[in-house]
């Protein structure tokens, strides 16, 4: 149950590695202590850092799950595992791949492989945990969006297309729950710079682009817009701005932009 000041007392972390999302547990647990349970591979190589994290962070406890996004059969026990010891007030789902854009649309396994971890999985949870706070009556869903998938772009049309269905699928989530008292939070960040970003850039060459933020940055817009109620935000702010012409340029005039 959410504390008479507003602060969760237990979080839920569906992607338990993501910077991102660690970054917005650590956010909240600097107002208050909560217990904390991460969901992520069973071999992950972040795993022992991550609950080391936490624990430095303060959290009252960190439980690790085992979740696999592609396993979705076995998506329903990883969510009444997170439930067993009382209502879950927060759930994060920050996981996802990114790969590279030129091999996806070139390489059918890939491709689907993409499409079944950023989106089938995302609405599979999304599914799960949304009737669990639907039942406790209470809670807050923050989705991992993506500008990429506002207007996606030939450069990574791929990934931009799962961050789309993903996108669509937790603000209409937020629509249906809405009556039950359930707030869901959509979160569209463009790049944000975290060990996997730089990785990729270094790999493919690609540069810094404008209005690239720090994770931190998206987590403090995180919790602050989860507390306000908001349902969709962007980061950094001025994002939406952008993406509001983005949006409403022609095709013909949109392709040519080096996007």
């Amino acid at each position: 149950m959410i504390d008479a000041t507003g602060n969760p007392q237990t979080i839920l972390l569906l992607g338990g590695t993501s910077e991102i999302g660690l970054a917005i547990v650590e956010r909240y647990l600097r107002d208050a202590k909560a217990r904390v349970i991460l969901a992520d591979l069973p071999d992950s190589p972040r795993k022992t850092a991550a609950v080391a994290q936490l624990e430095a962070a303060g959290a009252k406890s960190v439980q690790y799950l085992d979740f696999d996004a592609l396993d979705t059969a076995a998506h329903p026990a990883v969510i009444d595992a997170a439930w067993a010891d009382g209502d879950v007030d927060v759930a994060i789902v920050a996981f996802g791949i990114l790969g590279d854009a030129e091999e996806l649309w070139q390489n059918q396994a890939k491709a689907v492989l993409t499409a079944q971890i950023n989106y089938t999985a995302a609405v599979s949870v999304g599914v799960l945990v949304g009737q669990k706070m639907r039942a406790q009556g209470f809670g807050q869903i923050i989705a991992m969006s993506s500008v990429a998938g506002e207007r996606v772009r030939r450069s990574n049309f791929v990934y931009g297309s799962t961050k789309a269905g993903l996108d669509g699928f937790y603000l209409g989530l937020g629509e249906a729950l809405r009556e039950f008292g359930v707030h869901v939070l959509v979160i569209r960040p463009g790049q944000v710079r975290t060990t996997t970003t730089l990785e990729h850039w270094k790999a493919t060459g690609a540069k810094e682009a404008p209005f690239t933020v720090d994770k931190e940055d998206v987590a403090e817009l995180a919790v602050a817009s989860a507390a306000k109620g908001k349902e969709l935000v962007w980061a950094p702010g001025p994002v939406k701005y952008l993406m509001s012409v983005i949006r409403h340029i022609p095709r013909p005039v949109f392709r040519k932009l080096p996007l």
